[in-house]
């Protein structure tokens, strides 16, 4: 039975995002090894620490908001 178009759709969305992940991985460790700013992935480590800085200091929706991030990425199925 072929797969419907929709079916495609959320298995391209989850390998993209998957990637993506993989790239933002990557670009942690490389900014930790690596003093200075890297092309395409300069500052990972700094926006990242920004973004939890932004979370925290807006009390309880920050707390929403990572609680529906930490469930967005445990919801994907990996492989």
């Amino acid at each position: 039975m072929p797969e419907g178009i929709m079916d495609k759709a959320k298995k391209w969305i989850g390998q993209v995002t998957e990637l993506g992940l993989l790239l933002i991985a990557l670009a942690i460790v490389l900014d930790v090894l690596v003093v200075g700013e890297l092309p395409f992935f300069g500052g990972v480590v700094n926006e990242l620490i920004g973004l939890i800085d932004t979370l925290g200091d807006n009390g309880i929706v920050g707390l929403i908001a990572v609680a529906i991030i930490l469930w967005l990425f445990a919801k994907r199925n990996p492989g």
